[in-house]
């Protein structure tokens, strides 16, 4: 807007106006000081005067030039973030209370969201000075630009969803600073009083996100100040929401027992109590339940105390009795202990004595032997070694022999063990298939005209015809009983000569399966390459050798049993027997 078309504009802001039109950083502490004083003035003289005067700062963009000056970098600035905190409390308070500007949609929906934007950057930047340099005047700059937001936001509603939805405002809440996190909740307190309709229209996220930051600081601050603060939120919130207070005490299940526990006797009891009377009502009828039942757990207690008393007491009066039989047990036990030992040591006695006794046989025998070779004379001395020499290898090959004969039998042992196996899972699947037969032929409804004679025949036709006398059917007729006889006939034979064919292809497949199952085992059982002649090949080309080599098999299977003493024939019968 031209600043000649608005001749009732402050001469005051028309000077002011040329100046920040530079848009300058350095200019912001002069703009702040005249706008500082013209301010007082206004608000001296009225009301009225003080509107008018916010409008013409809106409509000569020195406010605008304000909103955009929280942006500025302060590290350059004269007077640093106080100058900003001056800038921020005058944006604040000039865009609450403006009324009548033209353009009235663009002011709500464009210049009122940049400024709280502005002002929660502003915000962010002082915290992060205030963590890196750590100076309580940085604290005071964030508690005060805070404090401007709130105003801002308590003139304009419409603005509380847009600030705590920014992501300028997430970073507030994840500060662990306590003087920050107190500064944060009391924003948040001071916002519910003023307007607590906005938890109507907030989203569900941004609702979490601020009752998980007040828990969050409730759990894990030592700050006994930063708690109470965050129990009073809660208790506000409570108060001002049913829905809310609902669902901080379903969402938070362990909220209850960290009150009760951690923050009792703290100095804001009074604060706790109403807090869990809010969110968990029902907790007054559990204490008293609860009482209820530690008092008849306390009677229990003394009832079982007495009758433990007694049945001690009782004991007591036959204990002389248990302690003889227990001494009795214990010295019969020492005496069987002693028994034992002296038995052992016995037997070791023994085996040494016989050991040491083997030891001289050894020792007497070899100096026997050397008498022997001192007698014998030189000319048969020869002959005398030879013969020992002959013992001792008869005496190699029997233990050889005998080492041999075992191996071999537990072989054949093992390998008659597995053709019995063999044998009596093919038996006992036989018998299983024979049943299944015999029982398939009982269930099946056709059974023939094997036993139908003509007598038998003639006497069923008489008892059809009688029973279609006497109960005649009124839906079916004769000529369609007979068409439908002669249908059924023809199926059936259809299903038998079908049933001949299945049985043919079904004993086709078990031909081949078996064929297959000998060609696998010939394979299994086949030499390498490197050993393989040419009549192993011909093996394999011809169909008639894998069963002749079974067969063969076989042969001498039954040919060993056949040889094998009529004692080891016993299991065999058994289980001959058994199927």
């Amino acid at each position: 807007m031209s600043l000649s078309r608005n001749e009732d504009v402050d001469p005051y802001l028309r000077s002011l106006a040329t100046a920040v039109a530079s848009k300058s950083e350095h200019i912001a502490p002069e703009v702040i000081v005249k706008l500082k004083d013209i301010l007082n003035r206004k608000s001296v003289g009225g009301s009225e005067e003080l509107k008018k005067f916010k409008q013409d700062m809106y409509t000569t963009e020195i406010l605008q030039y304000c909103s955009d000056a929280l942006t500025y970098n302060y590290d350059t600035v004269q007077g640093g973030y106080e100058t900003a905190v001056q800038i921020a409390e005058i944006v604040s308070t000039c865009c609450v209370g403006l009324d009548g500007i033209k353009k009235r949609e663009r002011f709500h929906k464009q210049f009122l969201p940049l400024v709280a934007d502005n002002l929660s950057s502003l915000a962010v930047c002082i915290m992060d000075a205030a963590l890196e340099v750590k100076k309580s005047a940085n604290i005071i700059h964030f508690g005060k630009i805070m404090d401007s937001i709130f105003w801002l936001l308590k003139g304009h509603g419409q603005l509380i969803q847009h600030v705590l939805q920014s992501k300028y405002y997430e970073k507030i809440q994840l500060c662990d600073n306590e003087e920050i996190g107190k500064i944060s909740l009391l924003f948040l307190q001071h916002l519910i009083e003023s307007n607590s309709e906005f938890f109507i229209e907030i989203r569900h996220g941004t609702l979490n996100g601020i009752l998980d930051d007040i828990v969050y600081k409730l759990g894990c601050s030592s700050s006994s100040v930063t708690c109470s603060t965050a129990i009073n939120t809660l208790l506000i919130i409570a108060r001002k929401s049913h829905s809310v207070a609902e669902l901080i005490s379903g969402k938070y299940e362990g909220l209850k027992a960290m009150l009760k526990n951690d923050w009792n006797g703290k100095g804001f009891d009074a604060e706790v109590e109403q807090l869990s009377d809010l969110l968990y009502p029902e907790v007054q009828h559990k204490e008293a339940s609860l009482q209820l039942v530690e008092r008849e757990t306390k009677s229990a207690c003394m009832i079982q105390a007495t009758w433990r008393g007694f049945q001690t007491r009782k004991r007591m009066k036959t204990l002389s009795k248990a302690v003889i039989t227990l001494q009795k047990k214990f010295r019969e036990m020492r005496q069987q202990q002693k028994l034992q030992s002296e038995k052992k040591k016995a037997e070791e006695d023994f085996l040494f004595q016989v050991h040491l006794r083997r030891q001289r046989a050894q020792c007497e025998f070899k100096q026997r032997q050397l008498y022997l070779l001192e007698i014998v004379p030189a000319d048969q001395m020869d002959r005398y070694l030879c013969e020992v020499e002959h013992r001792a290898a008869i005496n190699i090959q029997k233990v050889w022999r005998g080492y041999r004969e075992r191996k071999n039998f537990q072989q054949q042992k093992q390998a008659l063990k597995k053709s019995k196996a063999a044998v009596t899972i093919q038996r006992a699947v036989l018998g299983f298939l024979k049943r299944r037969r015999d029982m398939r032929q009982q269930l099946s409804p056709w059974r023939g005209t094997r036993h139908l004679t003509d007598t038998i025949r003639t006497d069923l036709t008489k008892e059809v015809k009688e029973y279609i006398t006497l109960h005649p059917s009124n839906l079916v007729s004769m000529e369609s009983c007979r068409e439908l006889h002669l249908r059924t006939q023809e199926l059936l034979l259809q299903n038998l000569m079908k049933k001949d064919k299945d049985q043919r292809a079904e004993q086709h497949r078990q031909a081949l399966l078996a064929q297959v199952n000998t060609d696998i085992e010939l394979l299994m059982s086949a030499p390498p390459l490197r050993n393989s002649s040419g009549l192993d090949v011909d093996a394999y080309l011809s169909r008639s050798a894998p069963v002749a080599s079974w067969a063969r098999q076989s042969h001498s299977t039954m040919l060993q049993v056949s040889r094998s003493p009529w004692w080891m024939k016993f299991g065999e019968t058994s289980s001959d027997n058994e199927f």
